[in-house]
Formats: C-alpha cells, sequence, structure tokens
C-alpha cells in the first residue's frame, strides 16, 4: 500500500474486500494481528466484532511467525533507488518464500506460546 494506513483506510483496503470474505469462507477462524494502531482503531474494531479474534499483547512480537520471514526479508531486500524498483524486490521475495520454512515456523507456534507463558509476558529465545 502506499501512503499512510489509517485505521479507515485499513477496513476499506484489506479488513472489507480480503480479510472479511476469507474468513466467512473459514468457519471457526480465528483472525490475528498485531496491535499496530490501524489494527486497534475503533471502526477496524467495529468491523472485526464480526469474527473471531485473537488478543494480542503489546510486546509480543516474537509469538508472531511472520516477524520471523519480515526480518528474513528484510536481509534479503538488494537496495532499490525507487519505489518501483522497491515494490518489484518485494514482489520477487514474496514469491520466492520458502515454503519449509514457513512451515518451521508454523510448527513452532505452541512452543513460542509455551516460553512465552513461561516468561510471564518477557522476551523468550524466540
Amino acid at each position: 500500500m502506499r501512503g499512510t494506513l489509517t485505521g479507515q483506510r485499513y477496513v476499506d483496503d484489506i479488513l472489507r474486500p480480503h480479510v472479511g470474505p476469507f474468513l466467512n469462507g473459514l468457519p471457526g477462524a480465528i483472525f490475528q494481528e498485531d496491535n499496530a494502531r490501524p489494527h486497534t482503531s475503533r471502526v477496524a474494531q467495529d468491523f472485526l466484532r464480526h469474527f473471531q479474534t485473537l488478543p494480542w499483547l503489546a510486546r509480543s512480537l516474537y509469538l508472531s511467525p511472520i516477524e520471523h520471514v519480515w526480518d528474513q526479508q528484510k536481509r534479503q531486500m538488494p537496495l532499490c533507488y525507487s519505489v518501483h524498483d522497491l515494490e518489484l524486490a518485494v514482489q520477487d521475495l514474496c514469491t520466492h518464500l520458502p515454503q519449509d520454512s514457513i512451515g518451521c515456523l508454523s510448527n513452532s507456534m505452541p512452543d513460542r506460546v509455551a516460553a512465552c507463558i513461561a516468561a510471564e509476558g518477557s522476551s523468550t529465545r524466540y
């Protein structure tokens, strides 16, 4: 997305056209997001009240496997001199995400949650 992601843009451009229909097609699905301002905005919370969501602690980035994917992609990101070059680089990185790495991250969730509970919400090795 270009520009600032506001709560209203989050609802209009992401939740309503993509997330809502996707979740409606998955009975019993639980939606998870972090506490970014657009996610916690009143308009976004009003939209999401129709879906089951996972509460997310403010300092729990290490629980989310996607944070590790972003970190891995940032390290592989080539130097870009224009928005167009950046868009192409991101698309290329997303197209070539190693699925086995994503599977390992996803499979690590029970251990991540257990470590978070044991650390009482403090930092973990993840």
